[in-house]
């Protein structure tokens, strides 16, 4: 995985992998979108055209190569982004699940009393 966080405007992480064919990468597609939505992580955009050799899917803030080899090859993602740091999964993984600091919360300001309308004198 690659972190392009200062390379990119659209996306923080990319994922380049290889599948061996393209039912392969049909069957990757499947698993890949069960996880995703597993961790109810949006899918904003999927290409997988039948035939192409690449799969791409973009859940904003990773965005998912995947490739036959030979289009793997032929495109070389990875020398476009020779400046991004390699990111293990896992690690990765550990700094999602992390838990967040909390804010404290702020106080609200006092309310303005309320007016009270005047009481109708009977007559």
């Amino acid at each position: 995985m690659l972190s392009v966080k200062d390379q990119s405007s659209i996306t923080d992480y990319l994922v380049i992998a290889t599948g061996t064919s393209d039912p392969h990468l049909r069957a990757l597609r499947v698993e890949l979108e069960k996880v995703i939505d597993a961790e109810r992580v949006n899918i904003v955009g999927m290409d997988t055209s039948e035939g192409s050799g690449w799969l791409v899917i973009d859940a904003f803030d990773i965005m998912i190569h995947v490739f036959t080899p030979e289009t793997r090859e032929k495109y070389a993602l990875e020398n476009l982004w020779k400046d991004a740091e390699d990111v293990a999964v896992n690690e990765l993984a550990k700094a999602a699940a992390a838990p967040k600091p909390r804010k404290k919360p702020v106080a609200a300001a006092p309310a303005a009393p309320k007016k009270r309308k005047p009481k109708k004198s009977a007559e």
